[in-house]
């Protein structure tokens, strides 16, 4: 029997009191972290580092997916809404200051947070003298993995969905109201970063570390980016003013991360970036004999 569509109506929240509720969403977010953390606790391990400088990496990445996820869909979808004398408070703010009401951080952009966490790993690797290119490369596997998880919870939202389809396995995002069935998005994007994560980590595991810098950065560029940019095609419009654009923020937003992936790729591949854990031999001296 051929499947006849899916219709979802899952709460978001996975258990209530009162008012306050655990969302599936908040809990993909934390898992992403956690076992994110194990993934990296390993592979410094492996490559018989010193681990004391893991935690504030960590602590770093989670304050900047924050900060830019959020600042990225302020700037990015909403400019003319946040950026107001008005409004501006509740980029920061869990609560609609016209009605009081709180609403959570509803909108957060994965570029926002790209672009937070370059900065963040670049500040990171200055004070700890590590090696950008080496740390990055080991780094995007697990942020593939956090991505997944994060579009699962959207997919829990009934949240940035596709538009119409005919095909079997099409949601109804009932509880939005919605009565045609519509491409799930989410899914698509969550199993593409579940496929990029593995392939990743299984060549870092083959290469047992032995990596050229920057060469599987470049490589997860072009793919998770490219794999955004591909399945914004089917992907309805987040706010009004994409209605009239050839290509919507998202891809443009795509575009110039999967040219600076293909650039990278080369240099690796010319020799042109930098080899190493640290940007100085004396670090080495922290490693594991």
């Amino acid at each position: 029997m051929l499947l006849e569509f899916i219709h979802w109506n899952v709460d978001p929240a996975i258990f209530h009191i009162g008012s306050f509720g655990i969302r599936y969403y908040s809990l993909g977010f934390l898992f992403a972290f956690v076992l994110g953390y194990y993934i990296m606790f390993r592979m410094f391990k492996r490559e018989k580092l010193e681990t004391d400088k893991l935690d504030s990496l960590v602590i770093w990445m989670f304050i900047s997916v924050l900060i830019g996820a959020r600042l990225g869909h302020c700037l990015f979808y909403e400019p003319d809404y946040f950026l107001t004398a008005e409004h501006w408070p509740e980029i920061f703010l869990p609560i609609q200051l016209s009605t009081g009401r709180f609403v959570g951080y509803q909108g957060l952009a994965s570029h926002g947070a790209a672009i937070a966490v370059l900065l963040a790993i670049w500040l990171f690797c200055r004070k700890y003298k590590f090696n950008g290119w080496w740390l990055l490369d080991r780094l995007v596997i697990v942020v593939a993995l956090g991505g997944a998880f994060i579009r699962l919870g959207n997919l829990f939202n009934s949240e940035i969905y596709g538009v119409e389809t005919s095909l079997p396995w099409g949601f109804i995002f009932e509880r939005n109201g919605e009565t045609l069935p519509k491409h799930p998005t989410q899914l698509y994007e969550s199993l593409s970063y579940f496929i990029i994560f593995a392939v990743c980590y299984i060549t870092y595991l083959r290469k047992n570390g032995q990596l050229h810098n920057g060469r599987l950065f470049g490589w997860w560029m072009i793919a998770l980016w490219g794999v955004r940019f591909l399945i914004e095609f089917v992907k309805e419009e987040q706010v009004d003013f994409e209605k009239s654009m050839s290509l919507d923020m998202g891809q443009w937003l795509s575009v110039p991360l999967i040219v600076a992936g293909i650039v990278i790729v080369v240099l690796s591949h010319k020799g042109i970036l930098k080899e190493g854990i640290y940007t100085t031999t004396e670090k080495h001296n922290n490693t594991k004999k």
